[in-house]
């Protein structure tokens, strides 16, 4: 396949379609600006298409005020351009923000935002990727063609709201954590937070910090593990003994570690998982939570450890141990997923079950005929710029060398 078409090819395209000379790109999220800006510096043009109106909208729209990157800041920059060097080893919210802002117009990232992609699929006929994109609230839409698709609407697209015997009777506020922004609002309220990853230990944190009175759901085994240890950031150590040690031997000295800091975490109503926090997080997927000073409003009783909902009630819930308790609030933080079923039609490439790539992390980046994922690594932003270097390199190849073709032919 090459760059260029006969006369009445370039007359169809013009008519029918926006004609993209370079890659489209799916999400202006860090996945998407990660690889506009490595294509940019192969000297490879591309379109990013993004349903919101600004670039990170999960990060500016639907995070809460308190967030900072999880881990530190040489884990978590771009390719291409590192964080200021004033930044905070755990930047904010708002840092990161502007540094991806600044990043897109550093790189020129070229975008169109408020436009949703419904439909997007690959055209035998004309041996390109054909996306159509609507704005919301309106019959107007749009179709844009180009030889490569990379889709970079990565994991976090979509809430997941779990179906929960009685939440519809609750008479009191019902929020997933994408609409949460601080404790302010539940001053003196008593609010049950349904989910015990990162984001649910963060809320409740910040609950406490209100002088709302919060209760975790914690219905199954999970790893708390401190941010640091031994003098270093936990995962910066982890990557570091992975080099000379085995995950399970790495896994060991992490619980051992965290055994001391810590203590048993059991009688507080935190389970551990059988697997260690690494091979977990290899085999499914789950990452550890990293503790900000949760753990310590959980052992001084500000925050309540409840097993799993059995069904919620009009003023508050019963859980599966027999207790039940009323509250004013419940927040969701039952986490994200991927969309890309809803609108890429490939079944070879994504899983349509939970709509990620079939391979797994490093071989999940690249699909047929030209199509490429970014940010479905599982890994964060880190396994995010890992591909996306990997996608930029293998299409600016492609280019590079048809482009000579058509230098040659001319």
């Amino acid at each position: 396949m090459n760059l260029y078409y006969s006369k009445e090819m370039e007359a169809k395209l013009a008519h029918d379609f926006i004609h993209v000379h370079g890659p489209i790109i799916v999400g202006a999220g860090p996945s998407g600006l990660a690889v506009a800006a490595c294509l940019k510096a192969e000297g490879v043009p591309s379109l990013v298409i993004e349903r919101s109106h600004c670039i990170a909208s999960l990060w500016q729209l639907k995070s809460y005020d308190r967030l900072r990157l999880h881990l530190p800041k040489s884990f978590c920059q771009l390719p291409l351009m590192p964080f200021p060097v004033e930044f905070p080893t755990y930047p904010t919210k708002e840092q990161f923000v502007g540094y991806l802002e600044d990043y897109a117009a550093t790189f020129g990232v070229r975008s169109v935002f408020g436009e949703a992609v419904v439909k997007a699929e690959f055209d035998e006929g004309l041996g390109l990727w054909r996306v159509k994109t609507v704005k919301e609230g309106s019959g107007w839409a749009r179709e844009y063609v180009s030889r490569w698709l990379v889709v970079a609407t990565g994991e976090n697209a979509e809430e997941v709201i779990p179906t929960i015997g009685g939440l519809s009777d609750f008479e009191g506020i019902v929020v997933h954590t994408s609409g949460y922004r601080s404790g302010e609002v539940f001053r003196g309220k008593k609010v049950v937070v349904v989910g015990c990853g990162n984001s649910g230990m963060e809320v409740c944190h910040d609950l406490c910090n209100y002088d709302a009175m919060p209760t975790i759901i914690v219905r199954d085994a999970v790893h708390i593990l401190p941010r640091e240890m031994l003098g270093r950031s936990t995962f910066g150590l982890c990557m570091w003994l992975l080099k000379w040690l085995p995950v399970q031997m790495v896994d060991r000295l992490l619980l051992f570690v965290t055994w001391l800091m810590f203590g048993d975490t059991t009688r507080f109503g935190l389970r551990r998982p059988k697997l260690g926090p690494l091979e977990l997080k290899a085999i499914s997927g789950k990452t550890p939570v990293l503790d900000v000073g949760t753990l310590d409003k959980i052992k001084s009783g500000d925050i309540k450890v409840y097993p799993g909902v059995k069904r919620f009630t009009s003023k508050g819930a019963e859980f599966v141990d027999g207790r039940s308790e009323d509250f004013d609030a419940v927040i969701l933080a039952t986490g994200y997923r991927s969309n890309v079923p809803s609108w890429l039609k490939d079944s070879e490439f994504f899983s349509e079950a939970d709509g990620l790539p079939k391979r797994p992390f490093p071989n999940g980046w690249k699909g047929e005929r030209g199509l490429y994922a970014v940010g479905f690594t599982k890994r964060g932003l880190l396994g995010a710029s890992i591909d996306a270097t990997k996608v930029a390199q293998d299409i600016a190849q492609c280019w590079n060398s048809e482009a000579k073709q058509k230098f040659c032919a001319s």
